[in-house]
């Protein structure tokens, strides 16, 4: 039986291997050694996937254009599963990324029936102030997607490039579904393509980082760059078998093709609806060749998205972590001694006695305890593993473990608390001024 991916729904994964053969998603290991500085969920395999990761790493590595997108809706609190993404995101825009986070409004209008007011008052004093105090960087690109132009207007187009079939297939949508729902699954395409626009510099690659429950909205969108693309660039065979290259017409003036012949490299010959490019190997000129021809046609020549995927963290009881629960999870805006003793509550990997448990340790794989140290609290990997070693070895006691895990928990939240206080008053570094009546 297949997985079904719902990206409203409440994912359970048991076997994330399973998502490499159904899904076609990479294993982050097939590029992690390129990695410059990998961020500690890559180091801990919190990050196990990825598509096409390696556009990313190859322009990190040679000081090239990339950009990062990711976005929230903003239907409740923002909590520790949130805060994985913000993570991400400062992090590769720490690496060099030019960053964008869009707020999606439209789908909590769409999908939950929130007010537009309500959808901004949780935007900023949910996401936006802790994603600030996080330390995102205000050369980054915070925006709602109702009040952004470039996203609204490529969210029309793409929707010449898709139809009800296509949507029902990959979301599994039914005739009960509202329009406004089906369009804000464009409108997250359009979020995810934006950093390529002329206004940010053009075609580059962009890593969308999200939980493996959003793939679907990756998977629409490289569909949709494709389409969008008025050319395509094919690699061919002769007769003797030797290679070419043969560039498609799919929707550019009939000029171009001779605009490309002009700039190829080797021989070339243009046909109707496409032109052969014989004596080279040098992919890369090719694409670029096309990709500049394309833009001076006013194309878009977009750059398929890339995606990183991580695991989700555990309800606080076990289970699934859902926002609907609030004993699962731990809010960036809980009281620091709530969430300590919702720490203290919270359900560990030990055995039913202390006895039980020197002799046979306890078992940090299934300790949501674990989980709050591996994820968010410590950051040294030398002291993680001291600390798994000492649990599977039967002498660190879940006791003791909670009491300095809602210790470090109390400590991080009154810090991150008192740095939202300040990215209160930094709204208009970021652009976002005319919200902060918004704010309290």
């Amino acid at each position: 039986m297949k997985m079904k991916i719902d990206p409203w729904g409440t994912l359970d994964i048991e076997d994330y291997s399973k998502l490499f053969d159904e899904f076609g998603i990479s294993p982050i290991e097939d590029v992690y050694s390129d990695i410059p500085s990998p961020h500690k969920f890559m180091r801990r395999n919190i990050v196990f996937g990825h598509r096409n990761y390696n556009l990313i790493v190859d322009a990190m590595n040679k000081g090239e254009p990339f950009s990062v997108i990711s976005g929230f809706m903003p239907s409740g609190m923002v909590h520790l599963g949130g805060k994985m993404v913000m993570d991400e995101i400062i992090w590769h825009q720490q690496m060099g990324a030019d960053a964008f986070v869009g707020i999606a409004d439209r789908e909590a209008y769409a999908v939950r029936g929130l007010s537009w007011d309500k959808c901004r008052e949780l935007g900023i004093n949910e996401y936006i102030l802790s994603l600030i105090a996080l330390g995102f960087e205000p050369d980054g690109h915070i925006y709602f997607q109702s009040k952004c132009d470039n996203v609204k207007n490529m969210a029309f187009e793409l929707g010449s490039k898709t139809n009800y079939s296509e949507l029902s297939a990959i979301y599994g949508f039914g005739g009960e579904t509202n329009v406004s729902h089906m369009i804000s699954t464009l409108t997250q395409s359009a979020d995810i393509l934006q950093p390529q626009l002329k206004e940010f510099d053009g075609p580059k690659p962009t890593v969308v980082p999200v939980g493996a429950d959003q793939d679907p909205h990756i998977r629409l969108t490289r569909g949709l760059a494709h389409k969008m693309n008025m050319l395509r660039i094919e690699t061919r065979e002769d007769n003797n078998g030797n290679q070419y290259f043969s560039i498609r017409n799919k929707s550019a003036p009939e000029y171009v093709l001779k605009q490309i012949k002009k700039h190829a490299p080797g021989k070339s010959k243009v046909f109707e609806g496409h032109v052969d490019i014989f004596g080279t190997d040098d992919f890369e000129a090719i694409l670029d060749i096309v990709r500049q021809v394309e833009l001076e046609a006013g194309g878009y020549s977009f750059v398929p998205p890339v995606a990183t995927y991580h695991r989700f963290m555990s309800g606080l009881q076990g289970g699934k972590m859902s926002s609907s629960d609030p004993d699962s999870y731990i809010a960036l805006t809980e009281d620091p001694k709530e969430g300590a003793k919702k720490v203290k509550r919270s359900k560990t990997g030990g055995c039913v006695s202390l006895e039980e448990q020197k002799k046979l340790g306890g078992n940090p794989k299934n300790c949501s305890v674990y989980e709050l140290l591996m994820f968010h609290l410590i950051d040294d990997d030398k002291q993680l593993t001291e600390i798994y070693d000492e649990c599977v070895s039967g002498t660190r006691m879940c006791g003791s473990c909670k009491k300095y895990t809602a210790e470090l928990m109390s400590e991080f939240l009154k810090d991150h608390q008192e740095k939202r206080e300040l990215a209160k008053e930094r709204l208009d570094e970021y652009g976002l001024g005319e919200y902060r009546k918004y704010v309290h």
